[in-house]
């Protein structure tokens, strides 16, 4: 007897070249575990059908007409209406940075191929967040290093390490594991528990340390050194 079927992954595609979205929206389709459910061409196009149609994930183009990436990943984030996957060109920039701080559950760079676009948007629908070391590892390093751009472009204003205290010892232990951009898998098997407990550890240090990613959590981790256990 089998099980009922598992649902695909609602996928709104946001782009303002045609050409661009034609072909994202190609590869998506050609995934039987993945559904485009529509096309944005600008920001507030973007935010409109993520109200409407409610998908499980924006992919979101940073530099967009009448309304930015940025500022629609932000609304999209704030009214809990999807996760948003971030396409950019990785030159590090203000956009970049800005989507981080808007709360971007990860990123993408827009030369990948068609397999480390599946890969992506699957992870993020997981709920993991942190997906190719080649962009989230260096993401996360750049934000929290010296070469990083001004703080008023990054998240917190340096971070007082007393947030810490309202977690329990465990959950800085999964904090410090999310620094070094490890999915759940990862965490699960580098501090020996199971793989759901690290998601409910991941989402009770989120909400007490008012963060609304991963991402941000791992830069968080980053700018006050917090290690995760060997």
């Amino acid at each position: 007897m089998t099980g009922a079927p598992t649902q695909p992954i609602r996928v709104l595609v946001a782009e303002d070249q045609s050409a661009v979205r034609a072909g994202l929206v190609l590869i998506l389709r050609s995934a039987p575990d993945i559904e485009v459910v529509g096309e944005a061409a600008d920001g507030e196009e973007a935010v409109r059908l993520a109200r409407e149609l409610r998908p499980a994930l924006v992919l979101m183009d940073l530099q967009m007409p009448r309304l930015d990436g940025v500022s629609a990943t932000r609304r999209v984030v704030a009214g809990g209406l999807a996760d948003v996957l971030v396409l950019t060109t990785f030159d590090l920039d203000a956009y970049v940075f800005g989507a981080l701080r808007a709360g971007a559950a990860g990123f993408l760079l827009k030369d990948s191929d068609a397999t480390a676009l599946l890969t992506a948007v699957r992870t993020v629908a997981s709920g993991d967040g942190v997906i190719s070391p080649a962009v989230t590892r260096r993401l996360i390093a750049e934000f929290a290093g010296p070469s990083a751009p001004a703080r008023a472009e990054r998240p917190d204003d340096a971070p007082d390490p007393a947030v810490l205290d309202v977690l329990t010892p465990r959950e800085r232990e999964v904090l410090g594991a999310l620094g070094r951009g490890l999915s759940n898998a990862e965490v699960a098997v580098r501090l020996e528990m199971a793989e759901a407990t690290v998601k409910t550890h991941v989402s009770r240090l989120l909400a007490k340390l008012g963060l609304r990613s991963r991402l941000q959590a791992a830069v968080l981790a980053r700018e006050l050194e917090i290690d995760a256990r060997p």
